[in-house]
């Protein structure tokens, strides 16, 4: 007997309308923002994959918390609701709440890294790296391997390679190293989960070496859904069981609370280490607003608390993942090429392989995004050479082994009849793919450029 469709543990309240302009009209567009679609009026977009970042949609209960919103410049209730429910999901006692993840990337960066100090990662952020650098620490990728490979179907690609470590550790001493950065279910590699396994692993090589791990945690819930699915001994445990398995093995987190915990802004810090947790509340006075606000209205905060219960449901997190899986399903046994295996948080077309007529330097996976916007109004993000930078000592292009357009699922929020149209926009560029042109770029700003920057068709 066939296994039966499984519904969304939700029903639908209300509809935003959207349309689809001409494809004329979105070709115009696409010119006009510089064939980047970080540049795209929203007005103008038809199915925004641009990125699950403050895109989900909040439920009734969110919706009624932003109406207990206590706005008292000090000590508002909301920022205790917060607290207890990091403390309860999370496992840490401590936290500084910001305005969203780069606040407390930043903060945590400034406080830990000496000038000329490493910090480990399993594979760079682009925000994340360029905290770590502009507080003068070097990032080191110690991801395994396969991670690099799209068409690896290792089940846990975000896994560190402790080789890698110990070879750091090797040639300059545990003291160069500021601390390790770990993310869960990484967003560079398309997706990919860490296993229990190698957490437990990776905490006690870090223990022997007197170093502290703080997760990126923005994606710890896919995260989790993935070892209760895929690492034996976790099946019969609940996802909010394996997230604070898996937090306890770090001495601190940084999140956006714009993915995860869905709302549309905030994050938040959280630690074990009294002595972190005290430099943090005195620096987020400085940059973000005091301790108990961070820079976010309580309202706000209301509505991470709520969500951040609402976020470790079972049923919904596998109703999440298994959309994700639909979409990338249809693409793979469509001969799309993506990377293997599907995330979590959404589909990876591989670039190189998808247009292998086009070198990386006129960069594929932005000519992809336009194209894809062109033909269907589908807003996507490149991930490839454009979002990996320059480096630092020579200026030229960094070309990382992966170059991929994300298309990024937010939560709650589209229909599996929206993924059928991106589905076969995606097929029907990859049939007439070899006319997809390069690009140029002819505006770069000095930072993060792939959010800015500016391109022509070659």
């Amino acid at each position: 007997m066939p296994e039966r469709t499984i519904a969304e543990p939700y029903k639908i309240k209300m509809v935003e309308p959207i349309r689809q302009i001409p494809q004329r009209a979105r070709a115009r567009a696409m010119l006009e923002a510089g064939f980047n679609t970080f540049l795209l009026r929203s007005e103008d977009v038809y199915i925004d994959l641009l990125t699950d970042s403050g895109t989900s949609a909040m439920s009734d209960r969110q919706w009624a918390g932003l109406m207990l919103g206590d706005e008292s410049y000090a000590g508002s209730r909301n920022f205790y609701k917060l607290e207890k429910a990091v403390q309860d999901v999370y496992g840490f006692p401590f936290v500084v709440p910001t305005h969203q993840g780069r606040g407390a990337e930043h903060i945590t960066s400034q406080i830990r890294i000496r000038p000329g100090q490493f910090v480990p990662m399993n594979m760079y952020f682009t925000t994340t790296r360029e905290h770590v650098e502009r507080a003068g620490g070097v990032f080191v990728d110690v991801i395994i391997d396969e991670a690099h490979d799209p068409t690896s179907e290792h089940p846990f690609k975000g896994n560190v390679d402790l080789a890698k470590l110990n070879k750091l550790v090797k040639e300059r001493g545990a003291g160069s190293i500021a601390y390790l950065s770990l993310a869960t279910c990484v967003n560079m590699a398309g997706g990919q989960p860490m296993s229990m396994a190698n957490l437990r692993a990776v905490s006690a090589w870090a223990k022997r070496n007197k170093l502290a791990i703080i997760f990126d945690a923005t994606r710890v819930v896919e995260n989790a859904y993935f070892i209760q699915q895929r690492e034996k001994g976790y099946a019969d445990h609940t996802v909010r069981e394996i997230i604070k398995g898996m937090m306890s093995y770090g001495e601190g987190c940084t999140v956006s609370a714009k993915k995860d915990n869905l709302v549309n802004i905030g994050g938040f810090l959280a630690t074990r280490s009294e002595g972190f947790f005290q430099k943090a509340r005195e620096m987020v006075v400085v940059f973000e607003g005091l301790h108990t606000y961070g820079g976010l209205a309580g309202r706000d905060m209301e509505a991470i608390a709520l969500g951040t219960y609402e976020m470790c449901e079972d049923e919904y997190v596998a109703s999440r993942v298994r959309q994700v899986h639909y979409l990338g399903n249809r693409l793979r046994n469509g001969g799309v090429p993506i990377v293997l295996p599907i995330g979590g948080h959404g589909v990876f077309l591989d670039a190189r392989r998808f247009l292998p007529h086009l070198e990386q330097d006129v960069f594929p996976a932005q000519a992809l995004c336009a194209a894809l916007y062109v033909d269907s109004g589908v807003r996507a993000m490149e991930r490839g050479v454009v979002s990996a930078g320059r480096d630092q000592a020579t200026g030229k292009h960094k070309y990382p082994k992966l170059e991929l357009v994300r298309l990024t699922i937010p939560r709650r929020v589209y229909t599996n009849l929206h993924m059928d149209v991106v589905a076969e926009s995606c097929l029907a560029l990859y049939e007439g793919r070899s006319r997809i042109r390069g690009l140029r770029m002819v505006y770069e700003p000095e930072h993060l450029r792939f959010f800015q920057a500016r391109f022509k068709k070659l």
